[in-house]
């Protein structure tokens, strides 16, 4: 366990190191890069996985992963991120690339409203990821004429390159393996346990394949780069969303069943977890300590929840009254009062 998590950080740490260099020789947004190479490559193993779940015949595993990692970078990654140092939020963010990934998790939960993702909704959510990666080429481009390129050390672009491909390398070489590490022990001991495929696949699965953003995140926050912490998260969220269920439900033999659990609870809290960050997001461009404690907060209900009414506890039935009745109405009340308060400061 030790090594898996000295390579998970050595590997989050050599990708940033290669995105800044990528970013500033590319004369393109840190963020760009954040949202589009840090992103997919720490969503490399969400893919892996996922597709051989589908193929050894766990649907549930397959899409609750998906489900429950989206859940947990934004509660629990970026909440954790904000404890270590309030984030900034590009506009950028607020105005395009969030409200994305809110329609890209509507558009999953409508497709998934017959019980199943079968190849036709599988390539409608491949062509979304790349009208996607299209708009972040145009954003790159338009960048680059918008401003100068800054001065730089002159370098062989034949040295730069190797090196650059070397860091890539390298650090999702060790992103994956860590991830895969950390992963067959934790799925070994929640067998052992008797917890469900749904339930593994929401919590073990999709927490370990998500360690790769959390390291990424965590080092790019440290290291000062904001926007690659916030935009390794939603970008990662519309390439699982996009890319791993699109291409999933492309490739394997059968479609993909969507469990009535998932219908009724996981996939909306999944798009109610991405409407949220919008509102959070909007009311100062940023996410503060305080706000990153109520995504945390947030999170340990949610899995709290999944533990309660696994084992039958009537905790479970509390939990959501407590939630419907007093937490969200609160928090609803507040984000509207924040929200208008920021609309007329920018106005």
């Amino acid at each position: 366990m030790g090594i898996a998590l000295l390579l998970l950080v050595a590997g989050a740490e050599l990708l940033v190191r290669a995105a800044l260099r990528l970013a500033q020789r590319l004369h393109v947004r840190p963020l760009i890069i954040g949202l589009s190479l840090v992103a997919f490559g720490s969503t490399a193993p969400q893919l892996t996985l996922s597709l051989q779940a589908a193929y050894q015949g766990a649907p549930d595993v397959a899409v609750g992963s998906v489900i429950g990692s989206n859940i947990f970078n934004v509660l629990a990654i970026l909440g954790l991120a904000a404890l270590v140092i309030p984030l900034r939020v590009s506009r950028q963010l607020v105005r395009l690339d969030i409200p994305l990934m809110i329609l890209a998790s509507a558009l999953v939960y409508g497709l998934a409203a017959n019980g199943y993702l079968g190849r036709v909704e599988g390539v409608l959510l491949l062509l979304g990821l790349v009208g996607y990666l299209a708009m972040l080429w145009h954003q790159s481009r338009h960048y680059a004429r918008t401003y100068p390129a800054p001065p730089s050390v002159p370098q062989s672009p034949t040295r730069f390159w190797c090196a650059a491909l070397l860091l890539v390398m390298a650090g999702l070489g060790l992103l994956s393996l860590a991830g895969h590490l950390l992963l067959d022990a934790a799925v070994e001991v929640a067998t052992d346990l008797g917890l469900s495929e749904r339930v593994i696949g929401l919590t073990v699965v999709a927490i370990c394949t998500s360690l790769p953003e959390l390291a990424a995140a965590l080092i790019a926050a440290l290291r000062g780069e904001r926007e690659i912490a916030v935009g390794t998260v939603i970008g990662s969220n519309l390439f699982n969303l996009l890319g791993v269920l699109g291409l999933t439900a492309v490739v394997t033999p059968e479609p993909l069943s969507i469990s009535p659990n998932a219908l009724d609870f996981d996939l909306p809290v999944m798009l109610g977890v991405a409407a949220l960050s919008l509102p959070v997001f909007y009311s100062g461009y940023r996410i503060t300590r305080a706000e990153g404690l109520v995504f945390l907060c947030l999170y340990l209900a949610y899995g709290l929840h999944i533990a309660a009414f696994t084992m039958g506890m009537p905790l479970a039935e509390r939990l959501e009254r407590l939630m419907l009745l007093y937490v969200l109405p609160v928090l609803a009340v507040v984000l509207v009062y924040t929200t208008v308060r920021a609309w007329r400061r920018q106005h």
